[in-house]
């Protein structure tokens, strides 16, 4: 049976957001999730009809495949980056990552979750998110990474077990270096927003005490300007030296930038000067326990064609 040009591109459209939810969760960066999907639409295009049973199946195969060969040279790439690497950030508003109504679908896409990913095997990372995202069987699994079932639920039992490591160090169990650490939660958005307005304006104040006393000991501050704008190239860690660092960069960057509030990869954020810096806040025991920001440029331009086409932002006047 033949299919039309316009038939195939309405069907590739109705899957597209589970592909570029799989590749972004996989990737980690909007840009590439885009550059996957649309390698796979060239693959579909030219694929012979008749070889494709299951073209949901056929289309979640063929980008899972290409993350797989896009993250061998990631990695490198990753290696060689000026500075702390973080995830792209995304809105999470908009349903560009599907639907996030489930505390364990918002941690999917969280930025914590996908450094922890890092830390995977590509094909330990491709099985965890179509498990643990997507919810695919293991026999599905199998099916779209040719292995084997058992090979499958090994490789999730690996995946799971290195995540849920990652976790215990940084709540403050094991022996790493993050042992000790207090542990994290996540408050409610009001009270999230009521933490971050005084974090914020003991910033902006340059009131050194008031700040170091809304932070936790241990505190990390990781900025990501990829050597592409000013950005310090270490985490800042430690209650005094990010309290100085906050008050410094605030004074230098971010006087007078307006700052709106958004949901960034299912979490609240703070998005300074419209898209120009994106500001996450971790809290731990009612004290900010890690603080990331997104300058590089690069990195914001999925998120600015997003708020191009949404622009019911909250904006506080912060």
């Amino acid at each position: 049976m033949t299919t039309s040009a316009a038939d195939r591109s309405a069907e590739f459209e109705q899957h597209r957001p589970r592909m570029f939810g799989i590749a972004y969760r996989m990737l980690g960066s909007a840009a590439e999730a885009e550059d996957t999907v649309q390698d796979a639409w060239l693959r579909w295009s030219a694929a012979d009809r008749g070889d494709v049973l299951h073209p949901g199946a056929w289309l979640a195969k063929a980008v899972t495949h290409l993350c797989l060969n896009r993250l061998t040279s990631a990695r490198a790439r990753r290696e060689a980056y000026v500075g702390p690497w973080l995830p792209e950030p995304v809105l999470t508003g908009d349903g560009a990552l599907g639907p996030l109504e489930s505390a364990e679908q918002r941690d999917s896409v969280s930025t914590a979750l996908l450094l922890l990913l890092e830390q995977l095997t590509p094909v330990e990372r491709a099985v965890y998110v179509l498990r643990e995202a997507f919810a695919y069987g293991h026999r599905e699994i199998a099916g779209l990474l040719d292995v084997s079932e058992a090979n499958s639920r090994q490789l999730h039992r690996r995946a799971s077990a290195r995540v849920a490591a990652g976790r215990a160090a940084a709540a403050g169990g094991g022996d790493g270096p993050a042992a000790g650490r207090s542990r994290r939660f996540r408050p409610d958005p009001a009270q999230w927003r009521v933490l971050v307005e005084g974090f914020l304006a003991a910033a902006r104040d340059g009131d050194l005490a008031r700040l170091e006393a809304m932070l936790a000991a241990d505190v990390r501050c990781v900025s990501d300007g990829g050597g592409v704008v000013s950005a310090a190239r270490r985490p800042v860690e430690g209650r005094d030296k990010v309290a100085r660092f906050l008050v410094g960069a605030v004074r230098k960057y971010g006087a007078g930038l307006p700052v709106a509030v958004a949901s960034v990869n299912g979490e609240p954020a703070l998005l300074a000067g419209g898209a120009a810096v994106v500001l996450q806040v971790e809290f731990a025991d009612g004290l900010v326990s890690e603080v990331r920001t997104v300058l590089n440029p690069e990195k914001l331009e999925f998120l600015a064609q997003q708020l191009s086409r949404s622009p019911g932002l909250s904006n506080p006047g912060w």
